[in-house]
């Protein structure tokens, strides 16, 4: 009720010029309500005659209702209103200046408002005239968006002739945390000036132009409310009335949890020039933060931007506008090895306790492919394959098992298609089979592209998004969740509108053999000796993942792509990650130097002070497979 009565007594000072203190607490200018504005005279209705319709008439304006919020999962807010306040001029009716008396008048009116606020003031005469002569009933705006100081001085000694005027400013109060997934808004037009309009708004609305705000737009905006001016026959004001007060418009309240959000921004910023982290919710599918960096604040845009700050947004070689956690995509490297030992392990192509040799290097067809590691590892299972992240283990088995089942379980784990969150420009990634090489390449997949799917590079692409729903899908043993972005969104009110319920899309049945055996070398890749992503080994919680690191980009502007992803705790997932480091030109990097790193800090934020109980238990139980001999440590800088 509170909230109705304040957009009422805004909608009505908007329209008829009347002074408004500040509605809530939440307003920038602070300041005593004024005195109870006088109640508008009773509504006329003028019935004009041939002599006297000129002048007499009614209007009927509508009122543009305020932007719904956006929210986190918690309610906490990342995006809302505030009333803001604009100075403007009220000439008085009926409307007789000539045109060197409606300057004068102005002029004197400018002058003493810049003396009033302290703000120098310039409009041309030219404005001043085309609005007088076409819409000169309403007050003329000559100074927006006023300081809090500016408010308070010209709220104190306000003149008859002047007027403040409330507007609701769409404000972003996170900053930029998450501000490129919420998005930014922008006026759908200039103040208009033209002639008076039945049914024109007062001032221009406000749209979605990226991120939530442009996708849910329609609800976001609300329903206009009307009100009614009437003349008389000598161009007197003899009524004004609200008709119908406009309706806020619904509020959007995402999955995202501002605190991991945060979390994970600060991890990017703290350690990457570039990059994104992805954290999900395994049991549901909700993305609980969805990081790029470098990111912008899009308070930028408020209440518009101009061409100059625009153009160093474009310019910057950063990208902040662009959100690489689902725009961009990226060879995965040997993050993809999961997909591969999955494959491989279901397919039978392989068995738990079967062995292949990991040299440092390999000859298939007239090409020779390397490992990571320049030693030779001897033989290996598929834990310890997994654990060391072994090359050229994985090229001998890729090849035995064929590009179709690593296909067929990559499409499976949602790589190769869009998430499907309620953002455009999500990009599909690519996992290359015979078609796409035939129309790229002119052949078929061969052994020698086999190898390089099976490590994850080539012409394999995977959003640090699709990377994280990957994870998730093998954290709760199989099941395919709907990723989700969005919870619901609700009325002014507190009802729901619109829900986007947990939806299990598929179940990819993994043999417990096959979760087994994954859940082992992901665990070893952290915790292990033989590990290559120690740096995100936590003493409060146990760590599963995967380091992956890979080279994109042309010869001479090869980057390349450090990745680390898995999920945590590993005896019963919390979350499913993915951390995406995007190195500079000729720079090398590596997963488990970089990208490790960085979910390490928001994992030793995020379990603070937690016993690591389910760690030392794992430690303490035998290995799966004791006959198997283990890898040593080595003492070459850490890579893959």
């Amino acid at each position: 009720m509170m909230l109705k009565l304040a957009l009422l007594l805004f909608a009505f000072s908007s329209a008829t010029g009347q002074q408004l203190a500040p509605a809530s607490s939440s307003v920038a200018p602070s300041a005593t309500p004024s005195a109870e504005p006088s109640p508008p005279a009773l509504d006329e209705e003028i019935v004009p005659t041939f002599e006297t319709q000129k002048l007499a008439r009614t209007y009927i304006l509508d009122i543009p209702a305020p932007r719904g919020q956006i929210t986190d999962r918690n309610g906490a807010p990342l995006a809302q209103n505030q009333l803001s306040y604009n100075l403007a001029i009220n000439f008085s009716t009926p409307l007789e200046f000539n045109d060197t008396e409606t300057l004068d008048f102005a002029h004197r009116q400018i002058a003493a408002a810049s003396k009033l606020i302290g703000r120098q003031i310039r409009v041309a005469d030219e404005a001043i005239l085309r609005h007088y002569h076409n819409r000169g009933i309403l007050p003329f705006e000559i100074a927006t968006n006023l300081s809090a100081e500016e408010y308070d001085a010209a709220k104190a000694h306000l003149p008859p002739e002047m007027t403040l005027r409330g507007v609701y400013l769409r404000v972003y109060p996170q900053g930029k945390i998450a501000g490129q997934i919420v998005g930014y808004c922008g006026r759908t037009g200039r103040n208009p000036d033209g002639i008076i309009d039945n049914h024109e708004t007062i001032w221009p609305e406000t749209e979605g132009r990226e991120g939530i705000e442009q996708t849910f737009n329609a609800m976001l905006t609300g329903k206009h409310g009307e009100y009614k001016i009437t003349f008389d026959k000598d161009g007197r004001k003899t009524s004004e009335k609200i008709v119908s007060p406009p309706i806020p418009g619904h509020t959007v309240v995402t999955t995202l949890d501002l605190r991991l959000q945060e979390l994970a921004e600060k991890a990017l910023e703290a350690k990457a020039k570039r990059g994104a982290i992805v954290i999900m919710d395994p049991n549901n599918g909700d993305i609980l933060a969805l990081a790029s960096w470098p990111n912008y604040n899009p308070n930028l845009f408020v209440p518009s931007i101009s061409p100059e700050k625009f153009k160093a947004l474009q310019d910057d070689p950063g990208i902040p506008l662009l959100p690489r956690a689902f725009r961009s995509s990226y060879p995965p490297g040997s993050t993809f090895k999961v997909a591969v030992g999955i494959a491989a392990l279901e397919s039978g192509a392989v068995t738990p306790s079967e062995q292949y040799q990991c040299v440092s290097s390999i000859q298939i067809g007239n090409l020779t492919f390397h490992n990571w590691k320049k030693s030779d590892r001897g033989f290996l299972n598929f834990v310890q394959a997994l654990t060391e992240s072994c090359d050229t283990w994985f090229y001998q088995v890729g090849i035995k098992t064929g590009a179709e089942p690593i296909i067929d379980w990559a499409q499976r784990l949602g790589f190769g298609a869009k998430c499907g969150i309620p953002i455009r420009g999500e990009v599909e990634g690519r996992v290359p089979n015979d078609s796409y090489m035939k129309a790229t390449h002119g052949r078929k997949l061969l052994n020698g592209d086999i190898a390089n799917l099976s490590i994850g590079q080539g012409d394999t692409q995977v959003t640090p998004l699709q990377m994280a729903q990957a994870m998730s899908i093998v954290a709760n043993g199989g099941t395919f969740y709907q990723t989700r972005l969005v919870q619901q969104v609700q009325s002014i009110d507190g009802g729901i509108v619109t829900a986007y319920n947990v939806r299990e899309k598929k179940t990819l049945n993994f043999s417990a053999e096959t979760m087994a055996q994954l859940r082992t070398g992901m665990v070893d890749a952290v915790n292990g000796p033989a590990g290559t992503a120690h740096a995100a080994n936590l003493e409060t919680v146990t760590v599963a993942g995967k380091t992956g690191t890979a080279q994109w980009g042309p010869k001479n502007k090869e980057r390349t792509a450090a990745w680390f992803a898995g999920y945590v705790p590993a005896e019963k997932p919390q979350y499913a990650f993915s951390a995406l480091y995007e190195g500079d030109v000729g720079v090398k990097a590596h997963g488990g130097t970089v990208a490790a790193p960085m979910i390490a800090q928001v994992l030793k934020e995020l379990y603070k002070g937690e016993l690591a109980n389910g760690r030392r238990q794992r430690r303490a139980q035998p290995e799966e497979s004791p006959t198997v001999r283990r890898a040593e440590p080595v003492e070459e800088d850490a890579g893959d």
